[in-house]
């Protein structure tokens, strides 16, 4: 089976920020006018008239993947789903697959900040994947592809065990970029492989503690 391990001969093997902004405006008239009339009488005075919109966002930024001519733009942020947050089969599921996301997201940003804080101290696996990425994105360089998916992850919870997920996991080819536009190594070929994760649940939440591939 084909492994998503990272740099092999420098090769990376394995194996989203979107800016919304809303404006304003407010916009106001008063017009007014007065003169005396011939019997003495008080001025008249024209009626104050204003005119506020409700405010109008402008629209998103369109993601735009990475491709030759530059890096990706406007990445999604995954989002960590609120099933994610709680120690029950479903949620290490959910979990595992907000990891994959944040590593997917990292694929195509260079960000590994997210990935790093799911992480725990001790998963060697998860520290080469986030090495890797930074060390492809090293001067001016990025990666075109390699995004995740997950399309099946099964968890187990039992008494007594640590908690693991047995994860499909799919990657797109993998491009490293020169800052010209030109490739840095061949390219890494699309994969498709089995991979079980275990995790801990303590007082931040779910952590990734050991991955590995299923050979």
């Amino acid at each position: 089976m084909t492994s998503h391990n990272l740099f092999t001969s420098r090769r990376l093997r394995l194996t989203p920020l979107v800016v919304v902004a809303a404006a304003a405006v407010a916009l106001s008239g008063c017009n007014s006018g007065s003169g005396p009339n011939s019997t003495g009488t008080s001025p008249s005075v024209s009626a104050t008239e204003s005119v506020t919109p409700s405010a109008t966002p402008t629209p998103t930024a369109a993601y735009k993947p990475a491709d030759a001519t530059g890096p990706a733009q406007n990445v999604p942020v995954p989002v960590l789903p609120e099933v994610a947050k709680t120690e029950t089969k479903e949620g290490l599921e959910a979990f595992v697959g907000y990891w994959y996301a944040a590593l997917s997201y990292a694929y195509e940003t260079g960000d590994t900040r997210n990935l790093e804080g799911l992480s725990g101290p001790g998963c060697v696996f998860c520290a080469g994947l986030g090495d890797g990425v930074k060390e492809a994105f090293e001067g001016g360089r990025w990666i075109t592809g390699g995004r995740i998916e997950t399309p099946a992850i099964t968890a187990t919870i039992e008494p007594g065990t640590q908690p693991f997920a047995v994860i499909q996991v799919l990657q797109q080819a993998i491009e490293i970029r020169n800052p010209d536009g030109s490739l840095y190594q061949a390219p890494t070929a699309a994969t498709n492989t089995g991979s079980r994760a275990a995790a801990t649940f303590g007082a931040t939440g779910w952590i990734m503690t050991d991955l590995g591939l299923i050979r």
